[in-house]
């Protein structure tokens, strides 16, 4: 005789759990939030956002210009952050050849006033457009300065020779320029240090005019700032969402993804920290 079986109900197996209230607001918060975020970037870009949505909104972007565009944008919006502060460009042989008649005016608003152009690198290098650079500058008005790309490994007083050889500063001319950049292979800070001293020693006893040292932010509070604070300093950062320039820093170099009419190749973009009549003020005498 088969043996009857009966299935018991679990009363609490199968129960249907209802959903937490609690579970629901916080994901309305969350979502309330991303929303509050989307909507309170575009309001803090607007100007930029403006700017290429508006009067340059029948202009159609390819694909790999993008992001030239999106860091447009945020140029623009630190541009309008620092009305009154004047604005320059850094050029060497990566921006091609030069119309300097048509370098003139950034994003159809803000003038051009100062120029970097790099003379030198390490011992034995004269940057290849540095001639025509120098010349086109100062026949078009642009106030000028020359740059040495220092080397770490290579001799400092053999790279000041050469910048010094290569660099006729005139009146009305920037102060000579240090850029540095990277750490030593084979030498210690220390060693690194005391050549950078060498070079920015020998170039100012030359031109009779204390250099400024161009370097990335983190490279500057990590091994310049305490024991170079003699010294004044063109920083380099481009950081998204750094809009402001320091008040420590003569020169902010915002952007490396700018066009300009004269120049085919995207070009870094410079704030100097005060007005017209105080950047001139530093120039050669």
């Amino acid at each position: 005789m088969a043996r009857k079986t009966t299935t018991r109900r679990n009363s609490y197996s199968k129960a249907k759990p209802k959903r937490s209230v609690f579970g629901s607001a916080i994901r309305f918060i969350f979502y309330s939030c991303l929303v509050l975020i989307f909507l309170g970037t575009i309001y803090h870009y607007r100007a930029g956002l403006a700017f290429y949505l508006g009067f340059k909104s029948g202009k159609v972007l390819e694909e790999d210009e993008v992001d030239k565009h999106l860091s447009d944008v945020r140029n623009i919006q630190v541009l309008e952050n620092h009305k009154g502060k004047v604005i320059g460009i850094d050029v060497s042989e990566f921006q091609g050849k030069v119309d300097w008649e048509e370098v003139e005016i950034l994003e159809e608003k803000y003038p051009v006033s100062f120029v970097f152009i790099r003379a030198t690198a390490g011992n034995d290098r004269v940057d290849r457009q540095f001639t025509q650079n120098w010349a086109g500058a100062k026949e078009n008005k642009i106030m000028r300065g020359a740059y040495h790309y220092y080397r770490p490994n290579e001799n400092s007083i053999e790279q000041a020779n050469l910048f010094i050889k290569t660099v006729k500063l005139q009146k009305g001319d920037l102060p000579p320029v240090l850029d540095i950049e990277r750490l030593p292979k084979n030498q210690s800070l220390d060693s690194l240090k005391k050549g950078l001293k060498r070079w920015l020693t020998k170039v100012e006893a030359h031109y009779q005019v204390r250099p400024i040292i161009y370097t990335g932010e983190r490279y500057y509070s990590d091994f310049l700032k305490e024991e170079f604070g003699e010294y004044l300093f063109w920083i380099a950062n481009y950081n998204f969402y750094r809009e402001k320039i320091e008040d420590d820093w003569l020169f902010w170099q915002f952007t490396e993804k700018a066009s300009l009419p004269g120049i085919n190749h995207r070009v870094d973009v410079n704030i100097y920290n005060g007005d017209l009549e105080q950047l001139q003020f530093i120039t050669v005498e």
